[in-house]
């Protein structure tokens, strides 16, 4: 189990005051909900989308698109956001202030209620009177006021004038759907094809908390991988191993349940997570997770309760990490089945397929209906055309009726159209039995996706790799990053900027930024000071020149959490900073064959 202590206001005054993340516009009293990376943050940030794009784009095939951040509102009318996007709000009688009523209830003292969000409205408003919750900002008793449902969609107006209805994207996923018809043909048609993006997302939060964690901008790298659910599977081998600590439904429901341990093979075969292609996703996410810094001993995969499925997902899994004093949601791997492409080809009238070509023609029996308008016309009047509608969608479902109509004399078939019931005789339906041969058939994929929020992962990383110790009888604060992610990946120092130690420190930082790497230069003041800067936002490695390095070409490599130095040809620099920038070398490993400074 995670540690329980909550360091959260020393990381949010640390990332202030280093420039990782701080809230937008202070000048004009900010704005809840809104954060801006320094810049600090921003080389965080941008390291780590370079790296899943890296992991989860290149590395496995997939096409990377970049859809804008506003679309119309028949997009959002077809996806079901329109409808189905809510949260729950409570809004306090006395002060008028809003808040999420499911969050208050999770946060009441005494209160062992992990998850108010599955749980229906008036469930909810019980609780409030039963834990006698007031309003977070004037304390009024909130017992008794209504909850409601609250769409979190931001609306906007797209053009002049009697402008068309648009809103902002709440997920990056509309946008790879609705382009389906023409992403296909980049795929040449062929499944399995994914398509992934990085981009903004905007939800009007009820009531953003925690700094990054719940805000109503930010950015998603989302995956949509478009499979034949009859045919495709993903290649379980290179995960089997993968250990995982599983939470699924039936440990959460249970008294005593406790997380599960286990390898993604293990889970799949004791049916811990059934679709084979969420244990792919699972099993590669822990691996990357691990390799960009957080903590596996504050990681876990949650299985979403029924009560918590967005209304397009059969199953969906979460990726928390525990931070800020609990678990947080950094990514969520759901199959979505159908539901999206079929509803935009509901609402749009385009072709949401692909072609699947047979092996070898096929040749079936089909039923097909020509109706005799001639009569159905005067028989039906207006209703007409939708009775030939409905004759023609029962010979695909149940030409057995005509069948039976056709053995009788004078026999009918029977349609409803709106409720009513109409008799059709069976020798105006145009009924027939033909042969029919196939090339192939029109498939709508199915979709697994695993969408991941990147500002919330950045929070848990700056929080994962925070420690503190004592060094030379001098505390010290300092982020333990990742060499990969990390923002700055060198500080180059004179030792005093005197005797051309400064010049040649200068010339160094040059080659090192022309050589790909992230470099910063100080020279001021004392050079502890200067190694504890750049310990405190993170910087892996510190290079410094001192009296030795004019007289014979070498320098000082320190390594940020252990503080070792050991001395190395200026010349072969660039190389080796790459080197452990990229994990080539460890630094333990470059210190066997390189001699310890003084």
């Amino acid at each position: 189990m995670p540690p329980h202590e909550d360091i959260s206001e020393d990381v949010v005054e640390l990332a202030k005051r280093r420039g990782y993340f701080f809230q937008t516009a202070q000048a004009y009293g900010g704005v809840a909900g809104f954060y801006t990376y320094g810049p600090q943050g921003a080389g965080l940030k941008q390291n780590v989308e370079d790296a899943w794009r890296d992991r989860f784009a290149i590395a496995e095939g997939h096409q990377l698109v970049d859809a804008p951040t506003i679309m119309p509102e028949a997009v959002f009318e077809a996806s079901g956001h329109l409808d189905t996007f809510d949260d729950m709000l409570v809004e306090c009688a006395e002060c008028g202030e809003s808040h999420r009523a499911d969050h208050l209830i999770e946060d009441a003292p005494g209160s062992d209620v992990e998850d108010a969000e599955a749980l229906p409205i008036p469930e909810v408003e019980e609780l409030l009177r039963e834990f006698e919750i007031g309003c977070p900002t004037c304390g009024a008793d909130l017992a008794g006021e209504p909850v409601e449902d609250f769409n979190l969609m931001f609306g906007t107006n797209i053009g002049p004038g009697d402008s068309q209805p648009g809103y902002l994207r709440p997920e990056t996923a509309q946008g790879i759907f609705v382009e389906f018809p023409r992403l296909k043909q980049y795929a040449r048609g062929q499944l399995p094809f994914g398509v992934t993006q990085i981009g903004r997302a905007y939800r009007n939060e009820i009531s953003p908390r925690k700094s990054i964690i719940r805000t109503r901008e930010f950015t998603q790298a989302e995956l949509e991988h478009f499979i034949d659910p009859e045919v495709d599977e993903p290649d379980l081998d290179a995960v089997a191993d993968v250990e995982c600590t599983f939470y699924p439904v039936s440990e959460q429901q249970a008294d005593d349940g406790e997380p599960i341990r286990a390898t993604v093979a293990e889970a799949v075969e004791d049916g811990i997570v059934e679709s084979d292609w969420i244990a792919y996703y699972l099993g590669l996410t822990k691996r990357w997770y691990d390799r960009v810094g957080v903590d596996m001993d504050r990681f876990r995969f949650r299985q979403h309760l029924p009560g918590e499925l967005a209304h397009y997902s059969s199953d969906c899994w979460d990726a928390e990490g525990f931070a800020a004093g609990d678990w947080i949601e950094m990514a969520g791997f759901s199959y979505r089945s159908d539901y999206d492409l079929s509803k935009h080809a509901e609402h749009s009238e385009e072709e949401f397929t692909v072609f699947k070509q047979y092996d070898e023609p096929q040749t079936t029996k089909q039923a097909t209906v020509d109706p005799d308008m001639s009569e159905l016309g005067p028989a039906f009047g207006g209703a007409a055309g939708d009775v030939a509608d409905a004759l023609e969608e029962l010979a695909g479902e149940a030409p057995n009726r005509f069948d039976a109509a056709a053995a009788e004399p004078a026999g009918t078939v029977d349609v409803d159209v709106d409720g009513e019931t109409y008799e059709v005789p069976f020798e105006h339906t145009g009924y027939a039995v033909e042969e029919v041969t196939e090339a192939g058939e029109h498939l709508r994929p199915h979709v697994v996706e695993p969408s991941f929020g990147v500002d919330r992962l950045l929070y848990v990383l700056v929080e994962h790799a925070y420690r503190e110790d004592e060094i030379d009888g001098e505390e010290r604060a300092y982020l333990a990053l990742d060499s990969e992610v990390a923002p700055t990946t060198v500080g180059v120092f004179p030792l005093m900027d005197k005797d051309g130690m400064g010049e040649r420190a200068g010339e160094i930082a040059s080659e090192l930024r022309e050589a790909g790497l992230s470099v910063t230069y100080d020279d001021s003041g004392a050079i502890g000071r200067r190694y504890r800067r750049q310990d405190e936002v993170g910087t892996p490695f510190c290079v410094t020149v001192d009296h030795d390095s004019l007289e014979d070409d070498t320098v000082t490599i320190r390594e940020r959490d252990s503080t070792e130095q050991i001395r190395v040809d200026i010349e072969a620099l660039p190389r080796l900073c790459r080197d452990l920038r990229d994990g080539v070398r460890s630094f333990d490993a470059l210190a066997e064959d390189a001699p310890a400074a003084e």
